[in-house]
């Protein structure tokens, strides 16, 4: 899912704030510090995405053994989304 950048730097802005209100982090250059959060927090929040582009081609490899055993587009994704998210040790 993908957020727009405006809200991921705020997510952002918004985690540095609290750290920093309970002291569990302290930092002299704000502005660097927020940018470097918010790609952060923008990789991660794609990841669901990247998985299901990687999906997409893996099923797109298989479609006429698919379409031969009678295999659904629908559970095969969600079989092999499944298998890769098991693989790689993700939490989406």
């Amino acid at each position: 899912m993908q957020f727009p950048r405006e809200y991921v730097a705020y997510m952002a802005q918004q985690i540095l704030k609290r750290l920093s209100a309970a002291g569990l982090i302290q930092y002299d250059q704000p502005d660097y510090v927020k940018e470097v959060m918010t790609q952060v927090l923008s990789q991660e929040l794609s990841v669901e995405d990247r998985i299901n582009d990687e999906v997409r081609v893996k099923l797109q490899q298989i479609e006429s053994e698919m379409k031969d055993a009678g295999a659904s587009y629908e559970e095969m994704f969600k079989k092999v989304k499944r298998q890769l998210v098991r693989d790689r040790k993700l939490v989406l």
